[in-house]
């Protein structure tokens, strides 16, 4: 393989592994880590306050529904 097939090579893969789903949801590669990371985050916190509930009922009865229905409504005002 010649050095140029090798490159177009790299850059295609490149392009799929890190750009082209952020282009197809009009993001760049940045903002699409930001948004990707902080749905990451709340949903950590959905996690730890479903586990507090499982473990103490009477705890966070609502945290983890109400965070999910607010990154569902995120999720949807996107698309």
């Amino acid at each position: 393989m010649s050095d140029a097939s090798q490159d177009t090579a790299r850059s295609n893969l490149v392009a799929t592994l890190f750009l082209d789903h952020p282009a197809s949801v009009n993001e760049t590669y940045f903002a699409h880590m930001r948004f990707a990371l902080g749905f990451s985050f709340w949903l950590g916190v959905a996690s730890m306050a479903a586990l507090v509930h499982a473990v103490i009922p009477a705890l966070c009865e609502t945290t983890a529904s109400r965070i999910l229905k607010r990154l569902h409504a995120r999720i949807m005002a996107r698309h």
